[in-house]
């Protein structure tokens, strides 16, 4: 057997761990293992009756192609949060290009009522905000609410989406800094025999 340098076997003969005691990690140590993910960068958009907001987030997924599902995770501590517990409520997924490294900034860091000042946007299915020139978009409905932590697990079914702008690269989230991907394409695997 492996040990890893911080494995519940070396915590506990360091002393850190009693047996039958499980340690998680800190939030910290999370974090850092974490930012050596990389993902694409969004900005969610939220219409609850007239109101709506923005906000960037790198926490969203696929779930299923029939029907059209994707999810996206949300802190509680965050507008957002309120805004998609309402009745109504429903949000886009707007995916930005490798060029929109400050609209990104912008929906994470600028006052609420300010956001929307850049940016051409327009609206599709739901009335949530539509990125007109992002890479590509999702516009849903909001199916299911799942709470974990710290957070929330919001599933949305896709009604519309576009890809305004297929031949651009998408930004890139890693190691705490937007980056680009490399115009080179790494070589594909030789198909594996069965």
């Amino acid at each position: 057997m492996i040990a890893s340098p911080h494995s519940s076997v070396e915590k506990e003969q360091r002393g850190q761990l009693q047996p039958g005691i499980i340690m998680s990690i800190s939030s910290q140590e999370f974090r850092d293992a974490l930012r050596h993910f990389p993902s694409g960068v969004t900005i969610v958009t939220i219409k609850t009756g007239e109101k709506i907001h923005g906000l960037t987030v790198s926490a969203f997924t696929s779930v299923s192609p029939e029907p059209p599902l994707i999810a996206i995770v949300i802190d509680q501590r965050h507008r957002a949060y309120r805004m998609l517990e309402e009745a109504g409520a429903s949000f886009a997924v707007n995916i930005l290009h490798q060029d929109q490294a400050s609209l990104a900034e912008r929906f994470a860091w600028v006052k609420d009522e300010d956001r929307f000042a850049e940016g051409t946007w327009t609206t599709a299915a739901t009335g949530a905000p539509i990125l007109a020139d992002a890479l590509a978009w999702l516009d849903c409905t909001l199916i299911s609410r799942h709470q974990a932590g710290t957070h929330t697990i919001y599933v949305g079914e896709v009604q519309a989406s576009g890809v305004p702008r297929s031949d651009e690269p998408p930004l890139i989230y890693w190691n705490r800094s937007y980056r680009r991907l490399a115009k080179k394409s790494i070589k594909k695997p030789a198909p594996i025999n069965r």
